[in-house]
C-alpha cells in the first residue's frame, strides 16, 4: 500500500497536469457532477439564482460540463486548466449562445477577451483539488476578483492531506478572511450527502455563500 502510494506521488506532476490527463484518457469530473450530489447542488445553485436574481456566472473549473447541465442563466463563462474538456464542453452545448469556454491560465484576466467578470463567481468541489499553494492563492484571489456580487463556493473547510496526491483538503475559509478584505460569508448550506465512511459515498463538502460589501 506504502509504495502504491509514493509511485502514485512520484508520477503526480501538478494539479493542472493531473486534470489534462486524467480528461485526455476520458476521465470524468468525478462522481460529485453526477447522481444525487448533482441533483442538490443543482437544487441550491437554481435556488441562488432565482433569490438573487443572477444574471451571470462566472465558474472555475466547470470540468465535463455534467453539472451546469442541471442549472441554468442568461450568461455564463465557463473556465478550466484542462483543453481537452473545455473541447467537450463545447460540443455539448453548441448552439447554446448563453455559454461560452475559455481556458485558465496563470494569466487569467488578462489573456481573455471579453468579459472576466460575471454578478456570480463559481468554484464546485475544486479547492481540494488544488494541491499547490501558489495555485490554491491564485485560485481563490481570481475567483473573488471576477465576482460582483457573490462567490459561491462547494468544499471542504479543514486541514487534511489524502493518501491520493490530487487531494489536499484546507481550512479556506480562514485564508478568505485572512487574505481577501470586502466580503463576508453568509451562508453555508450543509450538503444533504455527507461523507460516508463505511460506503465511501457522499461528500465532505459543504456550500458556502460569500457576499460583497458595498460602503
Amino acid at each position: 500500500m506504502l509504495l502504491g502510494r509514493w509511485k502514485q506521488r512520484l508520477t503526480f506532476h501538478g494539479s493542472r497536469a493531473y486534470w489534462e490527463r486524467r480528461y485526455r484518457a476520458g476521465g470524468s469530473s468525478g462522481v460529485g457532477s453526477y447522481g444525487e450530489l448533482a441533483a442538490f447542488k443543482a437544487e441550491v445553485l437554481r435556488g441562488l439564482i432565482h433569490e438573487h436574481g443572477i444574471q451571470s456566472i462566472i465558474e472555475f473549473g466547470c470540468g465535463d460540463g455534467a453539472q451546469l447541465a442541471l442549472f441554468d442563466c442568461p450568461a455564463y463563462l465557463g473556465l478550466d486548466v484542462s483543453s481537452t474538456v473545455l473541447d467537450r464542453c463545447r460540443v455539448r452545448f453548441a448552439g447554446d449562445a448563453t455559454k461560452r469556454f475559455c481556458l485558465y491560465t496563470p494569466q487569467f484576466p488578462r489573456d481573455l477577451s471579453g468579459s472576466a467578470q460575471a454578478e456570480l463567481a463559481l468554484s464546485l468541489d475544486v479547492l481540494y483539488h488544488l494541491v499547490e499553494d501558489d495555485v490554491f492563492a491564485r485560485h481563490l484571489r481570481d475567483l473573488f476578483g471576477a465576482a460582483r456580487r457573490l462567490v459561491v463556493i462547494f468544499s471542504s473547510d479543514f486541514e487534511r492531506e489524502e493518501p491520493v496526491p490530487h487531494v489536499r483538503h484546507r481550512a479556506f475559509t480562514a485564508w478568505v478572511a485572512a487574505n481577501i478584505p470586502g466580503w463576508t460569508l453568509r451562508r453555508r448550506i450543509p450538503n444533504r450527502y455527507p461523507y460516508r465512511e463505511e460506503d465511501g459515498s457522499g461528500s465532505l463538502a459543504d456550500f458556502f455563500i460569500y457576499e460583497r460589501e458595498f460602503k
